[in-house]
């Protein structure tokens, strides 16, 4: 759960507020529609009566504070509270379900089977087969879930189109590696020959491929299922080869590896996870793919539970050229970056130099996912996601910024990590052209759309949805003179209804109008100078890029909580519950306490309860059973 309120309120401690407080909010502007039988939506006003109920009606508080920050309660037409009266109740209640759910300690959270992304599948297929091929564009898209990230249990459904597309996926790889050297030889461990029959020759193979691409350890009789699949497809006249690709055909739409299975536990108490599990949860959070052969071989010891032995896996998966698609899976998300490709592409027309050049549009889409993996790799503060005195840079962008940078001349085009000059306003995310495009529409800038970016990505304090049938801004030229955002951003605030809101939003925003929508930088707008000064609702003014880093990093703490909760739920692919927030606090102290780093962001995630154990089975929900 991630609520807006006021930035003052990162830096000052909360008005007395309590919960007879709370209960006098909701018995004011809830009162008329939850009590008694005829309470609408099973949402009972009695139920939430005592402070225990923050325990035992924690449900009915998370959806209460939900719909009064989003402004659907009280409904439209009734006595509705005034902005601040919300993000006080709504601020009080967050904490305090937050301290009764932390009251029994951190725990697993729920953990459930859950389906391969379509990333997930074509990396798997890539480093099981060694087949480099973009398989992912066959597949269909996977939806946002959990934290806004695609590889969230709770939309990684199996659907008829789904089960249609896989099959074809396939058949097509298993010809392909019939077809090709590297893939052939990879499945091909055995042949018939002197002394070895066919199906000595193909259970050989069964053995060696199915654990890797089920990511555990076979059965006998299961690899024996396989043995007579393949006798079945060599009476029907298939020679040795067709007939093992038509068995591993079998395996590739099986459920063991379409799925991402856990034993059930069948305890009443959380267990450590099985370790090939947690070698499969580990290899997907940082390479999206399979486990590789190293990480079989510390599951198969039964050393994957070592403190030390998983900080040194991180730090190696990390170092591993596979991490770029963390770094790009992750980032494109949490950023949005990736929406560049689609909607979110600026015009055309307008911006003809960025439309035109394939170069520097690569550069830009790629800036934020080299930063964020040189950020990792090199181990240094995460708060240089918010200033930093270096970036990423190619000839392509040193032009695009008009700055000069000290690239190394014998590979200008390619992506390199360089210094800064003192005052080039490109330290951090909100200094990248991909951040600034994403955060503005096609045609032009928005410090409305700026400013709710980072409240929502930077800073995890999103704003309320705006009132329904608020008037559109007017178009820069609708008079005489041009007019600049700031000054049609005043009139549109001049309604009561959006006031309060804009107030919040707007200054960070007004901070980034010196970039343009492709993120190159300007000191004029419809003819007059660019005014870049902002305020926040605690009074604090700033100017320009980077009077907005200084504010944001006297609010880090606000941002870093807001990346460890998005990491976390990434990491564990699934939405946070309360309960989740306990860890997420301890993994914030323990970063505090390092500096900030970024491998122990990495590395308390995966030495975290939720990622390392694994909940009862009442907890979690069930399992889905599967079959071979």
């Amino acid at each position: 759960m991630r609520l807006f309120f006021a930035l003052a309120c990162a830096a000052a401690p909360l008005a007395a507020y309590d919960f007879e407080a709370a209960r006098g909010f909701l018995g004011t502007y809830c009162k008329a529609c939850h009590t008694g039988k005829t309470a609408v939506g099973g949402f009972v006003l009695e139920r939430l009566g005592d402070a225990a109920s923050l325990t035992r009606e924690a449900g009915k508080w998370a959806s209460a504070v939900r719909r009064v920050h989003a402004g659907e309660m009280p409904p439209k037409g009734s006595p509705a509270p005034a902005l601040e009266a919300r993000e006080e109740f709504a601020r009080w209640a967050e904490g305090a379900l937050r301290g009764a759910a932390c009251a029994g300690g951190v725990g697993p959270g729920p953990a459930v089977t859950r389906r391969l992304n379509r990333e997930e599948y074509a990396n798997t297929i890539r480093d099981l087969f060694d087949i480099h091929l973009d398989l992912a564009s066959g597949l269909p898209g996977d939806g946002a879930g959990g934290e806004g990230f695609d590889n969230a249990a709770e939309t990684l459904f199996l659907s008829p189109l789904h089960a249609e597309k896989y099959m074809d996926m396939a058949k097509f790889v298993t010809d392909f590696a019939g077809r090709e050297y590297k893939p052939r030889e990879r499945i091909f461990v055995a042949r018939p020959g002197a002394g070895v029959t066919q199906d000595q020759a193909a259970r050989r193979i069964f053995e060696t491929v199915l654990p890797r691409a089920f990511r555990r350890p076979v059965a006998a009789d299961v690899v024996a299922q396989y043995v007579a699949l393949f006798g079945a497809a060599r009476r029907q006249g298939l020679d040795f080869q067709g007939a093992v690709l038509f068995a591993l055909r079998s395996a590739l739409v099986s459920p063991q590896f379409l799925f991402r299975v856990e034993p059930a536990n069948r305890g009443a108490e959380a267990v450590a996870l099985d370790p090939y599990a947690l070698a499969s949860r580990i290899s997907y959070f940082l390479w999206a793919s399979m486990p590789d052969e190293f990480l079989f071989d510390l599951a198969a010891a039964g050393r994957l539970q070592e403190p030390e032995v998983l900080r040194y896996v991180v730090r190696r998966m990390l170092r591993n050229d596979r991490s770029l698609g963390f770094a790009q899976s992750f980032t494109g998300q949490w950023l949005h970056t990736r929406e560049l490709a689609g909607e979110k592409a600026p015009d055309a027309k307008l911006f003809p130099g960025y439309a035109a050049d394939e170069e520097l549009r690569g550069d830009i889409r790629f800036q934020p996912i080299l930063f964020f993996r040189e950020v990792l790799v090199r181990d240094l503060a995460v708060l240089s996601f918010l200033d930093s005195r270096h970036t990423i840079a190619t000839s392509n962008l040193e032009k695009h910024f008009g700055l000069k940078l000290p690239l190394n001349n014998n590979a200008r085009k390619q992506p390199q990590w360089v210094e800064l000059p003192e005052g080039s306003n490109r330290g951090g995310l909100l200094g990248m052209p991909a951040v600034l495009a994403v955060a503005s529409y096609p045609y032009r800038t928005s410090p409305v759309l700026r400013g709710a970016f980072i409240l929502d990505a930077i800073l995890g304090t999103p704003p309320p949805p705006p009132p329904p049938n608020v008037p559109a801004l007017e178009e820069a030229h609708n008079g005489s003179a041009p007019r600049t955002m700031r000054e049609r951003l005043a009139q549109h605030r001049a309604n009561p209804a959006c006031a309060g809101c804009h107030a919040r939003i707007d200054g960070l925003g007004f901070a980034l109008e010196n970039y343009d929508v492709v993120g190159a930088w300007r000191d004029q707008e419809s003819g007059k100078p660019v005014d870049t000064r902002g305020e926040l609702a605690d009074g604090a003014v700033f100017e320009g890029p980077a009077g907005l880093r200084k504010v944001l990093m006297d609010r880090k703490e606000l941002f870093v909580r807001n990346l460890v909760s998005k990491m976390l739920g990434y990491a564990l692919g699934r939405g946070l519950s309360l309960r989740d927030s306990c860890t997420v606090d301890r993994i914030v102290e323990r970063l505090r306490a390092n500096g900030y780093r970024a491998q122990t962001l990495v590395e308390e995630i995966v030495l975290s309860e939720p990622f390392r154990l694994q909940s009862a089975q009442a907890e979690s929900g069930g399992r889905v059973k599967t079959a071979p």
